[in-house]
């Protein structure tokens, strides 16, 4: 534990954990030695890099199969584990219904969708059934913004997009994840105007956290912003450098870690 505070993770990445050759091959020219980084995990390895780095719950988020390595996890340990359901909004109907699956059965918490696979910006009508069953089941969506790592056309993860997804969906809760670079002003301005914004420091090692991230955390946006790493960065790493990061107070520190998770995600502490 570090600076005296258990971090949340909002990002694992489950399918980065368990398929290292297919992430090493298409964004391994973002990441040094990333195939060295990762190797296959059982759920214990992972709570044991999580106890070493200082962290003390995560958010796992599958692939779009059926989420057993999570089940397994979120079932041999409740108290540091959450579901989050990956959906391709491709699917239709049968996506609305994976969805509501994950949640009434398995008690997941999250969905998660990425507009750089569907090749559809986000206020494409694909999406709007889930969004709409996001708002039904009362949990947070987590979407990529930002030019994505793998070599596919990324206008579509422009994050401008969400700005009519948050005027036309006014509960629905998003989290924008992956650095939204080179929009990252656009994110902050968005989340000034939009309740029900926020932001994720996956697939960014604090050291580079964007500066309009960092100062909107200390200032409007202290209630909005939150830690993870999507399997990208180790967390040990992540945990050691947020001494890197010049927190306005331990109050911004623990919310960023902690307390802004466990309030979207609704996530009971013991």
């Amino acid at each position: 534990m570090r600076n005296g505070i258990k971090g949340i993770d909002c990002f694992v990445n489950t399918s980065a954990l368990l398929n290292k050759d297919q992430y090493a091959q298409s964004i391994g020219y973002l990441f040094k030695n990333l195939n060295k980084k990762f190797k296959p995990h059982s759920q214990e390895q992972l709570v044991k890099e999580m106890d070493e780095a200082g962290i003390d719950k995560a958010i796992l988020v599958t692939d779009q199969t059926e989420p057993n390595w999570v089940l397994k996890a979120v079932e041999k340990y409740p108290d540091r584990f959450i579901g989050a359901q990956s959906i391709n909004p491709l699917e239709g109907m049968e996506a609305v219904r994976k969805l509501e699956r994950a949640v009434k059965n398995y008690g997941f918490k999250a969905a998660n969708t990425a507009a750089f696979r569907t090749q559809k910006p986000y206020n494409d009508k694909v999406y709007y059934p889930i969004y709409a069953k996001c708002i039904e089941l009362d949990i947070p969506i987590r979407m990529t913004v930002g030019i994505p790592g793998p070599r596919v056309p990324g206008e579509v993860q422009n994050p401008i997009y969400l700005d009519e997804v948050c005027w036309f969906f006014p509960e629905l809760k998003i989290v924008m994840s992956h650095g939204g670079e080179p929009w990252v002003f656009t994110c902050v301005k968005l989340m000034l105007k939009w309740p029900n914004l926020y932001y994720m420091t996956s697939a960014f090692a604090p050291s580079h956290y964007p500066q309009e991230i960092i100062q909107y955390l200390n200032t409007r946006g202290t209630n909005k912003v939150m830690f993870a790493t999507a399997s990208l960065i180790p967390q040990s790493r992540a945990m050691e450098e947020m001494k890197t990061i010049p927190f306005k107070n331990e109050e911004v520190r623990r919310k960023f870690l902690r307390e802004n998770a466990l309030k979207l995600y609704d996530w009971e502490t013991k």
